[in-house]
């Protein structure tokens, strides 16, 4: 049985690292320096922009696809303008995104990997819009984590397109087995890891109190910086350009990972596990608790009876990782107006509601979290919720692929060596990390 994997994670672990020459092209594409980011805003035409029946060409990432049609399905069902959508392999889209900004072809509309969209605004590959976002009604409601990832010099670039978060799930029949409430899920760190080792006392063939993506770069982001930030502390600094991965939390974090592998909690299959199956276990329904990506809560539910709640930090605390992609209108659009009056309406209550909460996916507004689809389910309504937490974040640095992502990066050797080894190198792989999110 085939599973798939987060929109967030796939990127990290279905080979996209970006390739020097890449990398050279698309920094390149922004000119000189003082150029780059200033890509030229839509012109004034209200906060709607413009419907005149225009063609527009918009490209997205493969593990979009569902999202990205019924958006466009949905506009072009009840607007003048039509929207023509590629559909992109992720293996290819970096590089499809570099050459076509070399050679002036971007189309109207593209979307971009949240971790991408600092280093691509730098470049100069999006228009300004600015003005256009501080228009809309609901601007301050619109997701901060992204907005933030999509702002450079003080100019916003992107909106969100969809996005990707970073929750806890439980499997309430183990829970129920282990002797645990099946309807509360851990609030704290330590009740995290009490959970799963009560799982794990079971002693159930093939079944096992947790799991991570042991040798995965993005899999350890996108779930376990959601524990520091819930902890009150921070992955880095406000730059990007140091890590704070040796912080008080952080080591707490490790701490009880490593507890956890050495009670035996942790499934074996983990350690060497590159992303490419992570989350196969708990759907499988052998898998206690363990962090997991929301978007695939409708996945899980046909296998596993689930339980979500927010990752939480030492004390207690709630964050996710707000991953998934942004969107923005490109620096070679000559319908700037038009593609703005997409991006007007994806964040409206009819694309965010109508078409993405009725897709399980969350909305990107947070007077929009509590909704007809999420009343449904207290779940959705819980992914919801966390999304706007202010706790709940993106992290931002230019150099993030290498340092974090890539295989091999020195944050994977980081938390290996605290889970699988003694520790005792935890300041130099630290500064291992810093030393690469430094690089010019």
């Amino acid at each position: 049985m085939r599973f798939d994997i987060s929109t967030t994670i796939r990127r990290a672990i279905a080979g996209i690292a970006v390739s020097a020459l890449s990398l050279t092209a698309l920094t390149a594409c922004g000119g000189d320096d003082g150029d780059k980011g200033s890509g030229a805003a839509p012109a004034a035409a209200g906060v709607d922009g413009v419907d005149d029946g225009s063609e527009l060409a918009l490209w997205t990432r493969a593990p979009l696809e569902l999202q990205a049609k019924a958006l466009v399905e949905a506009y072009n069902a009840s607007h003048k303008n039509q929207v023509k959508l590629t559909i992109v392999p992720n293996d290819d889209y970096v590089a499809k995104v570099g050459a076509a900004a070399g050679s002036g072809d971007l189309p109207d509309l593209f979307a971009a990997d949240i971790v991408y969209v600092p280093n691509w605004a730098k470049a100069g590959l999006f228009a300004d819009l600015t003005d256009s976002i501080a228009a809309l009604p609901y601007a301050d409601k619109i997701n901060k984590a992204h907005l933030d990832a999509g702002t450079y010099e003080s100019k916003k670039y992107v909106l969100p397109f969809v996005l990707d978060l970073s929750v806890m799930f439980w499997n309430k029949d183990l829970y129920k087995q282990a002797g645990l409430d099946p309807e509360k899920g851990p609030t704290t760190l330590a009740e995290f890891k009490d959970q799963a080792i009560a799982v794990q006392k079971l002693n159930k063939p093939g079944v096992n109190g947790t799991y991570f993506g042991g040798n995965c770069g993005g899999c350890g982001v996108f779930t376990w910086f959601p524990m520091v930030w819930a902890s009150g502390e921070e992955v880095m600094n406000p730059e990007g350009t140091t890590s704070l991965l040796n912080g008080t939390a952080a080591k707490e974090v490790y701490r009880t990972w490593h507890e956890l592998q050495a009670a035996g909690a942790i499934a074996p299959g983990s350690k060497d596990d590159t992303g490419a199956t992570w989350v196969a276990a708990f759907q499988q329904g052998k898998i206690g608790v363990m962090p997991y990506p929301a978007t695939l809560l409708p996945t899980a539910d046909k296998t596993v009876k689930v339980g979500v709640t927010a990752i939480p930090g030492v004390s207690g605390g709630a964050s996710t990782f707000v991953g998934g992609d942004g969107i923005g209108v490109s620096k070679d659009s000559k319908k700037g107006q038009q593609a703005w009056n997409f991006l007007s309406w994806m964040m409206s209550e009819k694309g965010q509601v109508d078409v993405l909460a009725a897709n399980n996916t969350s909305v990107a507004r947070s007077d929009l979290t509590k909704n007809t689809y999420s009343a449904k389910d207290p779940r959705v309504a819980l992914v919801n919720e966390v999304a706007a937490n202010p706790a709940s974040k993106v992290p931002v640095a230019i150099n993030f692929q290498q340092a974090f992502n890539a295989p091999g990066s020195p944050w994977v050797t980081l938390f290996r060596n605290q889970v699988y080894g003694d520790g005792a190198n935890l300041d130099k792989d630290n500064e291992a990390i810093t030393k690469v999110l430094g690089q010019q």
